[in-house]
């Protein structure tokens, strides 16, 4: 499964711990995230994730492109909802994009650890049919 990793800049230390806490369900799954995000992450884990560029850069318009071609499955995303972002606007169109295209997306460590939960078990194998489904309408 493609996953993306995003946290704000007040969270991106507990998506490290995050990310070493399941490290043992990440390394299974293809890893992407915005730009310091990933370099944190690869450093605390050694894990290889595809980096898009920054946040504010447009790193979450490239994610939800990847969303909208139905090629990411699941969105964490550590939110610092106490600090204004400067591209807030980028993170409700990506918010927006997973609703449209029913991705799920944690904006906390509680919802997160709930996702990879349900990975681990692996309650998220009806993304294969979906994704096989739209290939075969695009044919």
């Amino acid at each position: 499964m493609n996953i993306a990793l995003i946290a704000h800049d007040e969270k991106k230390q507990s998506m490290a711990g995050f990310s070493i806490a399941y490290s043992q369900v990440l390394k299974n799954h293809n890893l992407y995230a915005t730009g310091t995000t990933g370099s944190l992450i690869t450093e605390a884990t050694h894990l290889p994730v595809h980096r898009f560029q920054s946040g504010p850069k447009g790193g979450d318009q490239q994610i939800g492109a990847m969303v909208a071609n139905n090629e990411m499955d699941m969105i964490i995303f550590f939110r610092d909802p106490l600090t204004a972002q400067p591209h807030e606007p980028d993170v409700s169109a990506l918010m927006r994009l997973c609703d449209v295209h029913l991705i799920p997306i944690a904006t906390n460590m509680a919802a997160g650890e709930i996702l990879i939960r349900a990975l681990e078990r692996g309650d998220f194998h009806w993304r294969e049919i979906v994704k096989q489904n739209r290939q075969d309408l695009n044919k």
